[in-house]
């Protein structure tokens, strides 16, 4: 997720993914974390808090550009 464009992108399919298919991808996430929710917490989260939830771990597991020093 490197440029606005992809994260756009992104954030536009999240938003088209209904409350089963968030949850699947939330449980079956694979990144530098590892999120670790029960079935039950995410069945009684509404449908932006998952969003919010998966586009947060995809922001957050992104490379980091390295720093330059000026």
């Amino acid at each position: 997720m490197a440029s606005g464009e992809n994260f756009e992108q992104t954030a536009t399919s999240i938003a088209a993914l209904g409350k089963d298919e968030l949850k699947k991808r939330i449980k079956t996430f694979k990144g530098r974390f590892r999120l670790d929710f029960t079935e039950d917490y995410l069945n009684n989260l509404g449908v932006d808090r998952l969003r919010h939830i998966l586009l947060a771990a995809l922001i957050n597991a992104r490379p980091r550009p390295l720093k330059t020093n000026p």
